[in-house]
């Protein structure tokens, strides 16, 4: 074997997901088509769930300081702000607040943790074709080479090659025309402290604050005619009707260092797992961009399947345990796909009684502190738990499956210590020796031993922060033995 595992896709999921698995021990091999890594920003919000999932990789430092805090969206009609939401920590112990960075950066910094693992990404190198058998998946590259690895890993975009090799549907709908999104500098007395949004009859258009001195524009326009224009005739088309569905005659676009165009659809993969070949991010599931959720929910994908197949590579799982994967991360998809899907209708809404529902009811709906709180709450991904898939349970909270937060502890020897920090591809007992030596007689020596400073009772922690049980060495034991079979 070339690698226990081939990642196809150097972007945030690929390079988190390579992370992840080399912290577990195994081998991997990351390849990606593209000929050098992407400067453009893409996505650029990273929720709290996200700033977490670096935080266990080791690769968050750096990137709060980069960060621009726009944490308020004030939504305009005309020159009158109709609705302003409020983001910001929930208060859940989280490593960082959300933060607005580019999708360039936070790979750029996986990129770096990646390399302090071992590994590099292989640019120029297409996946062309791929066999399994009942030993591995042997790939063919675009330039004749192969590679034999025990799995493969789409984490290759929403045109998938792993995803069409494998022959696995991606049944979805379109949800949207046009829209323009430009990044730029301008020049304008607009407010940095948060993002500036205006409903126009035309189509909405927002602005949001970028590091750097720059902003994010991008405009919902169905007029716009050019199906495959160039970057200069989207800036330009940006720089006419800025003014005019701003209503700000001050404002102007000065120069862009990227322009696309895009439509939004809403996909979903029939499965996300066929044989040796499973699919992480936009290869399984596709939605609108609004609140943010796609490289969050993908990245949430890398570091759950990463610990699952890091014990089946080891032996120390039957593969049954990868069919948790998709019953835990399938209806996550499912539930954001519907939450994005409804956001993007009521942004592009254009009939009266649309207008009117957006502006006459739930404008002043959402203008309610404690309903603001709670949309902080849903985007952050905070609440994620999978205490209803096949490794979760009832009881008590907290139950298992549930997120545990970054709870303050301390090491054997007295040291203090954050519980996140000491998971970091391994997993984590907080409680007595005997419970910890149960553990390690399943988990061998990827497992820590921590003392929760407050009251809590014994639990085992997954990797990914989500409780696998409570209880003492014979839970442990019957609970590890039962999923890991």
């Amino acid at each position: 074997m070339d690698a226990d595992v081939l990642v196809v896709g150097a972007g945030p999921v690929g390079l988190a997901l390579a992370c992840a698995l080399l912290q577990h021990g195994v081998s991997v091999r990351v390849i990606d088509k593209a000929a050098a890594p992407a400067t453009t920003s893409r996505a650029n919000f990273v929720h709290a769930r996200g700033s977490e999932v670096l935080d266990r990789l080791d690769a968050l430092s750096g990137l709060p300081e980069e960060s621009v805090r726009a944490m308020t969206i004030t939504t305009y009609a005309g020159d009158r702000a109709i609705m302003r939401i409020r983001f910001g920590d929930p208060g859940m112990r989280t490593a960082a607040p959300p933060m607005v960075i580019s999708q360039a950066r936070v790979e750029a910094r996986l990129r770096d943790r990646l390399a302090e693992l071992g590994g590099a990404p292989e640019w120029g190198s297409a996946l062309v074709a791929a066999d399994q058998d009942a030993d591995g998946v042997t790939a063919v590259l675009g330039d004749g080479r192969t590679v034999r690895a025990r799995w493969l890993v789409g984490c290759d975009g929403s045109g998938s090659t792993v995803r069409k090799l494998a022959g696995i549907g991606f049944p979805g709908v379109k949800l949207s025309e046009r829209f323009l999104l430009v990044d730029a500098r301008l020049d304008t007395t607009l407010d940095r402290s948060g993002t500036s949004g205006w409903v126009h009859p035309e189509g909405m258009l927002g602005a949001m604050p970028m590091p750097g001195g720059h902003w994010r524009l991008l405009a919902y326009d169905p007029a716009f005619q050019d199906d495959k224009p160039g970057e200069e005739q989207i800036v330009e088309r940006m720089r006419r009707i800025l003014p005019e569905r701003t209503g700000l005659r001050d404002i102007r676009l000065l120069d862009a260092s990227w322009a696309s165009l895009f439509r939004v659809h809403r996909r979903l993969a029939d499965t996300y797992r066929r044989g040796r070949v499973l699919l992480a991010g936009d290869a399984a599931h596709v939605h609108a961009p609004f609140g943010g959720q796609g490289m969050l929910t993908g990245v949430g994908d890398a570091e759950n399947l990463a610990w699952k197949l890091a014990l089946v590579v080891r032996g120390e799982a039957g593969e049954r345990l990868l069919e948790t994967y998709e019953a835990e991360r399938r209806p996550l998809a499912t539930q954001v796909l519907r939450g994005s899907s409804a956001t993007t209708k009521v942004n592009i809404a254009s009939g009266p009684f649309g207008r009117f529902l957006r502006d006459r009811v739930l404008v002043p709906v959402l203008n309610i502190a404690w309903l603001q709180r709670r949309v902080t709450y849903t985007t952050s991904q905070l609440w994620v738990s999978y205490r209803r898939g096949p490794l979760g349970g009832g009881g008590r909270r907290p139950r298992p499956g549930d997120r545990i937060p970054d709870l303050d502890c301390t090491r054997p020897d007295g040291t203090p210590t954050r519980l996140h920090a000491e998971l970091r591809g391994r997993w984590a007992v907080l409680g007595d020796g005997a419970a910890f030596d149960a553990a390690r007689r399943r988990l061998g020596d990827l497992v820590v031993h921590l003392r929760p400073t407050g009251p809590a009772p014994t639990m085992l922690v997954r990797p990914d922060a989500h409780l696998a049980c409570k209880g003492g060495p014979a839970e442990i034991t019957r609970r590890l033995d039962g999923a890991l079979a």
